[in-house]
């Protein structure tokens, strides 16, 4: 019975070591690449480490179907399994070596790996072989040949065990089929943590080769496909001609002329983000909630400006940070942050701000993984990236991470330390279930939000000491500080999840970098987190044309609307009214004048289009 735990064993030690030769070969056949951006020998070595995760998920995924056929063959060993299990493997080593060969072949192009649009390219081959240089085709092909008969050769040799008439042992074969299911579920998660595995795991260079080397060629397509799934044959959002959507969006975008208002003191202050987790409005007073959950921002609101009428595009975590960082709006069906393909044609502030001299840095106390923000946020070229088990070993947590006053106590120490001016940015987290923070629970009432608004009690208090003690740092005075939500979430007032209510989030600038009179002003432009680019670019006088979603809303000409999107659909809000459509039942939910009805509709409708579709195309 040993022959079936290490017939199991070298199986999967064969899919990680066979990973890891294709992985080899596509840094042979690029190190050109490597070579001209002076990449460490030490740094392309990380990628056979940050990949060994991704790896083993990925090949517990493959060792499924061969696990079975060991648990059959625990009691009962005819040489035909032997067959299947070979041809089986056979199969999927070939269709792995096509991959990396097909990986190898549009890096140079795409700078990306393979994605769903695969899929599309392979229904028409001859495209496929015109489009290649002749050499290049065929060198490829020669590579898919070597691994694809190497590796079979590999493992019928090496690592595959004829398993026939062998010894039985019947509570052996029990405890097998018991525990092995156990470890490869806990395998192909990647662990036991709450968040699953992705691509953001192997993600650990600000080189793009190397992270596209990391990543496991399988996952990666088999993620892409999954998420794309619905969207192979056409867009389920195309509700006019796209002339048509294009002068719509024209239209909504039309702005006379730029008169921002300018509210800072200088054009280049020091930036500190704090992005809000699950902040909603209902949360504020001064945005209709009920006092006392948010004393201390309350306090801030007195000496900075108050938007009012700002609005989460989507309703998860990666969808704002898309949103925030990149100028994207959030979408049905997907997020962009999910495929590095795509995210890498976005714009970024990050970037935009590092070009005049900015340096950087993002904090977070639980694991990026989520979302694959990880892989997004180092997209973005943050100098510097906290996770949780980056941070001191001695630092407080729960169950997701560190809690809010630690991380706020620790950017506070360290932004310190930054060469000015400098960007910092730091996702919070105790407003997020379990609700495990280390802190009394004062508010008695919220009902079935009771814990919410009480983690949102504790943030808001951390908040309150990170400001009080900033503001005796030689940095504090020319620091503009922008507070955001990531997105919403239900209050106690639980809100219809298709209204605008439940979609509204707090943003405030503050600082003493703001002029005295816009002090304590609020802000009543229509918008969404997509527009905190042409925002803070227009203030430190820097183009925004990159950012076509971002509209500048410190500029009284700009015009007035906000987006959301629904997991199937869209609404759209302007001062006169608003709808929200779902286009699974094809269900209106909305307010607005019946006069009005049609010119609201076409407007979200064309909105939701052209997002959904240059996220198909990108």
């Amino acid at each position: 019975m040993r022959k079936i735990v290490l017939s199991f064993l070298r199986q999967l030690a064969f899919w990680v070591l066979f990973f890891n030769l294709t992985r080899l070969i596509f840094i042979i056949y690029y190190l050109n690449i490597i070579i001209v951006e002076k990449i460490r020998y030490t740094e392309v070595l990380g990628v056979f480490w940050n990949s060994l995760k991704l790896d083993l998920a990925t090949a517990c995924y493959i060792m499924v179907l061969p696990f079975l056929i060991l648990a059959v063959q625990s009691v009962w060993s005819p040489r035909w399994l032997n067959y299947i299990n070979k041809v089986y493997t056979s199969i999927i080593i070939a269709g792995y070596s096509l991959i990396a060969a097909g990986e190898m072949g549009i890096y140079a192009e795409w700078k990306t790996k393979l994605t769903y649009k695969v899929i599309k390219y392979l229904r028409h081959p001859g495209e496929i072989f015109n489009s290649a240089e002749t050499l290049t085709f065929y060198l490829l092909v020669f590579v898919f040949i070597l691994i694809a008969v190497g590796g079979i050769f590999a493992y019928m040799r090496v690592f595959y065990m004829n398993l026939e008439d062998i010894k039985r042992n019947n509570w052996f074969s029990l405890v097998f089929v018991i525990f092995v299911p156990g470890f490869l579920l806990v395998g192909l998660r990647g662990g036991i943590q709450q968040i699953p595995i992705n691509q953001s795991q192997s993600y650990y260079s600000d080189h793009n080769i190397l992270n596209i080397a990391a990543v496991n060629n399988a996952f990666n397509l088999y993620i892409s496909i999954f998420e794309n799934l619905k969207n192979f044959d056409h867009d389920p959002y195309m509700f006019m001609k796209q002339e048509s959507a294009a002068e719509i969006m024209k239209k909504i975008y039309y702005t006379p002329h730029d008169s921002t208002q300018s509210i800072l003191k200088t054009s280049r202050p020091n930036i500190v983000l704090l992005i809000l987790e699950s902040w909603s409005a209902d949360l504020i007073e001064d945005l209709g909630g009920e006092p006392g959950i948010t004393p201390e921002f309350k306090k801030l609101t007195q000496n900075g400006i108050l938007f009012d009428q700002l609005y989460a595009s989507g309703a998860r975590s990666e969808q704002g940070m898309a949103s925030i960082f990149g100028g994207f709006p959030a979408h049905p069906i997907s997020s962009i942050t999910v495929q590095p393909d795509k995210f890498v044609k976005l714009p970024s502030i990050v970037k935009d701000l590092k070009s005049i001299g900015y340096s950087s840095s993002f904090y977070f106390g639980g694991q990026l993984i989520y979302g694959n923000i990880k892989s997004y946020i180092i997209f973005n070229g943050f100098d510097k990236i906290m996770e949780g088990d980056n941070f001191p070993k001695n630092m407080p947590q729960g169950k997701l991470g560190i809690h809010d006053e630690f991380t706020l106590g620790y950017l506070e120490d360290d932004i310190g330390k930054m060469k000015q001016p400098f960007f910092a940015a730091l996702f919070t987290l105790s407003t997020h279930s379990p609700w495990d923070q280390p802190f009394k629970k004062p508010l008695k009432w919220g009902d079935n939000e009771h814990e919410y608004i009480n983690a949102a009690y504790y943030t808001d208090h951390c908040l309150g000491e990170f400001f009080a003690k900033a503001k005796n740092e030689p940095w504090f005075n020319n620091t503009l500080f922008i507070l955001v939500a990531d997105h919403s979430h239900n209050s106690y007032r639980n809100w219809h999840p298709y209204s605008k209510e439940y979609h509204k989030i707090p943003m405030l600038f503050y600082g003493n970098v703001i002029r005295e009179n816009f002090r304590g002003s609020v802000c009543h432009k229509l918008g969404n987190q997509h527009d905190i680019a042409a925002t803070l670019l227009g203030q430190l006088n820097l183009p925004a044309n990159r950012f076509h979603y971002s509209k500048n809303l410190f500029n009284p000409l700009a015009p007035d609307f906000a987006y959301y999107t629904t997991e199937d659909g869209v609404g759209w809000i302007r001062p006169y009214g608003y709808f929200t459509y779902d286009k699974g039942p094809d269900f209106y939910y909305w307010w607005t004048d019946p006069k009005l009805a049609d010119s609201i509709k076409q407007e979200g409708k064309a909105y939701l289009q052209t997002v959904f579709g240059e996220y198909m195309n990108n």
